[in-house]
Order: structure tokens, then C-alpha cells, then sequence
């Protein structure tokens, strides 16, 4: 062991100075966002009012493949990137697998988890534009940390809502956006239209993003000099974090390999953007035989089982319409402990590819994500964020194939976060509390029957 090596780190002078912007190169663009009144292509000026006029260009870019990363935001990143990318040998050992298996390390920022590049971003691109607040969602809370602390860095206030139900499973989490400054609110709440509509009509309802979505956009448009941002879905948080990606692949030739399998877990969409689409382009200009596979909870199948098609992107349908894999923006998912893949619908670009056939989708239950979050514990010494063990349980999965064949494939998946703080969640996988939960072909067709075709 002591001759192989481990861990690739890139050099100060190789961390990225562009992100990667992949509808430049797909084929089939993404369908349009449509306003939600005029149910008419939106153009950037109709997101001026919501989102950070920088930001809302980038979110409709197909056309520049590279855009700069300020020179701020750089010197940013420089305090925890390149995250290391990580050979798993004892992963491999405890599985008996010939695959090689890597991983990016992202639970090395400050935050513990990827949310910080895009956080980061979004926040200087609020200051740059003199906005003074910020609002955002969170459903684990590793994107309320991420914002609460790039709003600090940038001088800016931040107001958080979070999932009623992850506000109480994970209050550490919590503590942390209020250790950055942030107001930290549990959604569905009393302070917002949105919210008051929904506990009137569910007085016990646990919350969705969904939800936590429609009260920080309200407040956002409610309060003066505000701009609301998000941690996840939309193309412009893709964008920033493609430098996961485009780091792996200085380090994967730093490690004299190239993937053959890619894999990250998916809520809306983030952090499988981040490592896949950087070496999809490989695969859309080049040809290059690489799968793609986007992990999501069976408790919320968007990916497997939902229907592609215009949606709202929140329960009270205050954003744009979405062409999207969606459950329907009222969906209400199960109480999973991996909070930040309780979403009903794929950002626009991912679920673009997914109906192209560029990636591909496999859902995990409750318990195969424990299980192999511990496994992989056990083996690399990291615990993992209950988020990230369903890209572990795929990546197992994957790698228990190759043992079964004997090929010897190379396997990259992302963790995205580190799991210290999701300890309650992994007592409960102990005792034997958890569940899993499935959801009848039915209920998934009466939800989409009810919201209908919006466009």
C-alpha cells in the first residue's frame, strides 16, 4: 500500500479560472423557462426581479461555453480547492472489486459540503450589484450554511428558510447558519403568505423545498434592496460548480486514468452537474464512452419515474415553469434523513440529457444509502453525509458488477459532503428506526393529474 498513491491535489496555479458552461455544447438545448403569467419564453430581464442580473444571464447562456470565475471569488475558492481527489482502496478491498475507485473529496470546505462554490459566487454577484439581503431555501441545511457563510464574507444578511422537518432532524446544522449570521427560519411558516396558506390547509405538514422555495422568494420580493438565491436546480448553480469536474479531470490524468463511470446522488441536480458535466462534453463533442448515473432516493424518483414536462420549481408557484422530470411542485416527499434530495423536480439541463439518453438514473432506498455509507466508513475513515451515500450505494453497486465480470473499470463519484452532523440520522439506521419508504405508480400519476399541463 505504502507505493501506491492515494490522494491528487492540484497546485494553487491549476485550480480553474473558468467554469464550464455545457449548454454551450449539447445538441438538443434545453426547452425554454417560460413566465409563469404570459407562459412565454422568459428572457434574463424577466428573472432582474428575483435573481442577481449576472446571475440571470448565466442561467439563460447557451451560447459561451466558458465563463470567468471573478477574480474574488477565486481567491475564495483558493482557501479549500483543489479538494483532493481520493483512490478508495479499502473501498475497493472491502467490496473485492478490480474496478478503481475514486472520489472527489468536496467535504473538505469550510461548510463540509460542494454548496460553497456556487454560494460563493452568488453571493458576489449580489454585492457586486449592491444588494444588501439575501434569501435562500434549505432543506439538510448544508446550503444554508454554504449561503449564510458566503453572505458574511461578502457583508451581506441572509434569511434562511428550512425544511420544518430537517430544521428538527438536523439541528447542528441550524446552529451554523446562526454561527454565520443568518436568520434561520423553519418552513412551512407563519411569516409568508405561502407559508400561512399551506399550514392553514395542513396545519401539521413537515415542509418540502418546495415550500421553503415559495416563502424565501416571497420575502425576497417583499423586502427592499433583496435578492433570493439557490442552492440547487437551476443552470446558473450547475455552472458553479463545474469546477468539481473540471478539477477531476486534471487530477484523474494526474492518476494516469480516465472514468468510465461517473456517478453523484441527485436532489435537483448540483452536485451531479459538477462532476459529470465537465467530462459529458468529452462525450457529446468527442464521442467518448463514459456512462453518467444520477443516484436519487426511491422515496423521490424524479429521474426514474417522474414525467418530463413544464412545472413549477415550488409549491406556490411563484417561479418560472420548468421543463422538467418532475413528481409535481406538489409533491409531498417522505421524511428521508438525506433532506437535500427531497425535491420533486431535475433542472432543466439535466433532465435534457436524461431524455437525450447522455445519463442515466438509478434509485436507492433508505436503508441500501445507510448501509453503504457505513461500509464506506468503515473503509476510507470518512463518514459521509446521508446525501452522499447514494452515490456510495451506487458506486458499490457498479464496482460489485465488475467483481461479478471480472472488468476492471474505473468509477468516479462525488461526495458531497461530509456527514458529522447527520450523526441522529445514522443512530436511528443503528437501532434499526429507519424505514424504507415506496411510493404506488397511482399516486405518482393522481399528483401529476392534479397540477395538469401548465403550459
Amino acid at each position: 500500500m505504502s507505493n501506491k498513491i492515494k490522494k491528487f491535489i492540484l497546485p494553487e496555479s491549476e485550480i480553474p479560472h473558468y467554469w464550464y458552461n455545457i449548454q454551450a455544447d449539447m445538441v438538443n438545448k434545453p426547452m425554454p423557462p417560460l413566465h409563469p403569467g404570459t407562459k412565454q419564453p422568459l428572457k434574463a430581464e424577466d428573472l432582474f426581479p428575483i435573481f442577481a442580473e449576472e446571475l440571470s444571464r448565466q442561467e439563460l447562456d447557451q451560447t459561451n461555453t466558458w465563463i470567468e470565475i471573478p477574480e474574488e471569488v477565486r481567491e475564495m475558492y483558493k482557501n479549500y480547492r483543489s479538494t483532493p481527489l481520493v483512490r478508495a482502496y479499502g473501498l475497493e478491498k472491502a467490496i473485492g472489486t478490480p474496478a478503481h475507485i475514486y472520489f472527489k473529496n468536496e467535504s473538505v470546505s469550510p461548510i463540509g459540503s460542494h454548496k460553497l462554490n456556487s454560494a460563493l459566487a452568488q453571493a458576489y454577484y449580489c454585492k457586486q450589484e449592491g444588494i444588501t439581503n439575501i434569501t435562500t431555501e434549505t432543506g439538510a441545511g448544508q446550503w444554508g450554511a454554504a449561503l449564510s457563510y458566503a453572505a458574511k464574507v461578502f457583508g451581506l444578511e441572509a434569511a434562511v428558510y428550512q425544511v420544518k422537518i430537517s430544521y428538527e432532524q438536523k439541528p447542528y446544522r441550524r446552529s451554523i447558519m446562526q454561527t454565520f449570521g443568518a436568520q434561520v427560519t423553519p418552513s412551512p411558516s407563519m411569516s409568508t403568505r405561502a407559508g400561512k396558506d399551506i399550514l392553514t390547509a395542513h396545519p401539521n405538514y413537515q415542509g418540502s423545498l418546495g415550500t421553503a422555495i415559495s416563502e424565501a422568494i416571497e420575502l425576497a420580493q417583499t423586502t427592499p434592496n433583496c435578492k433570493y438565491t439557490l442552492g440547487s436546480v437551476l443552470s446558473h448553480v450547475a455552472l458553479h460548480q463545474t469546477i468539481i469536474g473540471l478539477e477531476a479531470e486534471k487530477q484523474m490524468e494526474m492518476a494516469n486514468e480516465y472514468p468510465d463511470i461517473v456517478i453523484g446522488c441527485f436532489g435537483g441536480g448540483s452536485n451531479f452537474a459538477g462532476i459529470a458535466f465537465p467530462f459529458m462534453r468529452h462525450t457529446i463533442l468527442d464521442g467518448k464512452k463514459t456512462r453518467y448515473i444520477a443516484a436519487e432516493p426511491a422515496s423521490c424518483p424524479k429521474l426514474t419515474r417522474g414525467k418530463f414536462q413544464y412545472d413549477f420549481g415550488d409549491e406556490a408557484g411563484y417561479t418560472p415553469l420548468l421543463p422538467m422530470f418532475t413528481l409535481g411542485h406538489n409533491f409531498s416527499p417522505a421524511n428521508i434523513h438525506a433532506g437535500g434530495l427531497r425535491y420533486h423536480g431535475a433542472g432543466v439541463i439535466v433532465s435534457q440529457l436524461l431524455k437525450d439518453g447522455y445519463m442515466e438514473a438509478v434509485d436507492i432506498k433508505q436503508l441500501e444509502s445507510f448501509e453503504a455509507g457505513t461500509i464506506f466508513a468503515q473503509a476510507e475513515g470518512i463518514i459521509p453525509a446521508s446525501e452522499s451515500c447514494h452515490a456510495i450505494a451506487a458506486a458499490i453497486n457498479e464496482a460489485k458488477k465488475c467483481k461479478e465480470t471480472g472488468e476492471e473499470k474505473v468509477i468516479l463519484f462525488n461526495l458531497s459532503g461530509h456527514g458529522l452532523l447527520d450523526m441522529p440520522s445514522y443512530d436511528k439506521y443503528f437501532s434499526g428506526d429507519l424505514q424504507n419508504y415506496s411510493l404506488a405508480d397511482e399516486d405518482i400519476q393522481k399528483n401529476l393529474d392534479e397540477i395538469g399541463n401548465l403550459a
